[in-house]
């Protein structure tokens, strides 16, 4: 029979023991969340399957050719957890653990750890080229007298508004359901079916859209910064934070693959710059 300190001893640790597992589930927890909680078998990609030029569930996108490069290169079989690229993308796909990477991401995202960036790209201006004018600017005078489109909260918004031209512009909802609303690709449709006169568009969706009409609309870069205003954005992918080997791993393979990258991004129109801000012609070999 247990003595007196005997049967307090055995109450307090009958109390303490699930404190105790819990404190040990907790360090488990801790200690899935701090490591690389990833496979070697097999590369998993967050995308939009409705998306293009970017991704789609048909894998026709520039992210899904370049996704399907990385894993080639890695030898592992590709698979993909689609989400709608909206508010909570990231939330609810890479982390919590859905996926090994995103494609595109800018990278100033603070949601992620950003890859080093495989692209640079630029807004563009999207319009028809009847008259053969070439308009290059958002300071030419001819665009008080034109119908403009332009997504709401971009940069380019920023600069329409500086000059006075918000009064003719139509104004593309940002943040939508892409499974039922393309608001930049709209815009370049308003252009081509004429309800709009020119629109500012991000360029890889310009560059992919607007040669896709009928018939083929202008796409004209703009400069890489306006009156101190950003218009041209390095791309990296993203993945969870404090995942550094994975990170090393992905900038060895975008800097070895840079080339075949590159290619794929000029096939699909984007308009690529290098990091001094001079435009990539089609065919160079010159990396991002």
């Amino acid at each position: 029979m247990l003595g007196a300190i005997g049967r307090r001893g055995l109450r307090a640790a009958l109390v303490f023991a699930p404190l105790l597992v819990l404190l040990a589930g907790g360090r488990g927890v801790a200690a899935a969340e701090d490591h690389e909680a990833r496979t070697g078998h097999y590369l998993t990609v967050c995308g939009d399957p409705n998306n293009l030029p970017f991704s789609n569930d048909k894998y026709q996108g520039f992210e899904n050719k370049i996704a399907r490069l990385i894993a080639d290169s890695l030898g592992r079989p590709l698979y993909y957890r689609w989400w709608p690229q909206s508010v909570g993308f990231v939330r609810n796909t890479l982390q919590v653990r859905l996926c090994d990477v995103i494609m595109g991401v800018a990278s100033e995202n603070e949601m992620v750890q950003n890859t080093n960036p495989y692209y640079r790209s630029v807004y563009t201006l999207v319009y028809r080229d009847a008259n053969e004018r070439q308009i290059s600017s958002l300071k030419d005078p001819v665009l008080k007298t034109l119908r403009l489109g332009v997504v709401a909260g971009t940069p380019p918004a920023t600069l329409l508004a500086r000059y006075g031209l918000m009064g003719n512009a139509r104004s593309y909802q940002r943040n939508v359901d892409t499974r039922l609303y393309a608001p930049a690709r709209q815009a370049v449709r308003d252009v081509a079916t004429g309800d709009l006169d020119l629109a500012v568009i991000w360029g890889p969706i310009a560059g992919y859209y607007a040669p896709r009409e009928q018939p083929p609309l202008k796409v004209t870069p703009l400069p890489a910064r306006i009156d101190g205003v950003q218009l041209a954005f390095n791309v990296s992918m993203g993945i969870r934070h404090r995942e550094n080997d994975w990170k090393h791993e992905l900038n060895a393979l975008l800097d070895r693959l840079a080339p075949q990258t590159q290619a794929i991004l000029l096939d699909y129109g984007v308009p690529l710059l290098d990091q001094n801000d001079h435009p990539i012609p089609r065919g160079a070999a010159k990396t991002p």
